[in-house]
């Protein structure tokens, strides 16, 4: 039985995409801070659920706790990091701005660095990273959120390179959202807006073609395309 472990479970696309995997056949690890709705959603699929309290921004208790999921479910060939957190902060109020850093960057390549070890000691494995749209350019009153998701876009660009020189068949795919339905969405200006549901979905059929890097919805792709033409004084005034 194939399994997957998803990081920020609880809510929005992490617990969208739980239910389409385990939907697909896949025995789910689920993992977030909020017990109360991990139970709830392992409630709602009541088999092949794995659930693991924790809170991501804890480094090194959220190493030990996907170390743990990982060896409570035997094998796992899967893992999508979903935490994360963001602030519309114009202020720059510093505290912000850390819990940001701390959870998208740092706490992503702590989880990221034990899936991929795992994934070296199988000898397979896909790693998904939810990453943004909006880590293609800084942002005024959002900057550690915009900032953080460059660092891991870029980070799994460097494991995608680290699995090629160990030519071993580790697939590593960088999801892009653009504005998704969700607690995070606090931008006061939205557009093309996807339900957690269709971002599963697409995130799905990304998992299942392998893709290296996908845009959810597909029509963010326009503006990637975008962002790396404008010149960067353009993208200071829109920012």
């Amino acid at each position: 039985m194939k399994g997957a472990i998803i990081t920020g479970a609880s809510s929005g696309i992490g617990r969208a995409l739980a239910i389409r995997l385990h939907a697909e056949g896949y025995a789910v690890g689920i993992m977030a801070r909020r017990a109360e709705l991990l139970e709830s959603l392992r409630a709602e699929l009541t088999d092949r659920v794995y659930v693991s309290v924790c809170d991501v921004s804890q480094i090194e208790a959220a190493q030990q706790a996907l170390c743990q999921l990982i060896a409570e479910m035997g094998d796992v060939d899967l893992v999508v990091l979903n935490a994360g957190t963001g602030h519309l902060n114009p202020e720059l109020i510093w505290q912000q701005e850390e819990e940001t850093i701390v959870v998208n960057a740092t706490a992503f390549a702590a989880l990221a660095n034990v899936a991929f070890k795992h994934f070296i000691d199988r000898g397979k494995g896909h790693l998904v990273g939810i990453t943004s749209i909006g880590g293609l350019a800084g942002n005024a009153i959002a900057p550690a959120y915009t900032a953080s998701k460059a660092f891991a876009s870029n980070y799994l660009a460097g494991l995608r390179q680290k699995a090629t020189q160990l030519k071993l068949p580790i697939t590593v795919t960088d999801v892009m959202p653009g504005f998704v339905d969700t607690e995070m969405a606090k931008s006061p200006i939205k557009f093309w807006v996807a339900s957690p549901e269709v971002a599963a979905e697409q995130i799905a059929r990304a998992i299942q073609r392998k893709a290296s890097l996908v845009y959810v919805t597909r029509r963010w792709r326009l503006i990637a395309w975008l962002f790396k033409l404008l010149p960067e004084p353009i993208l200071r005034r829109i920012g």
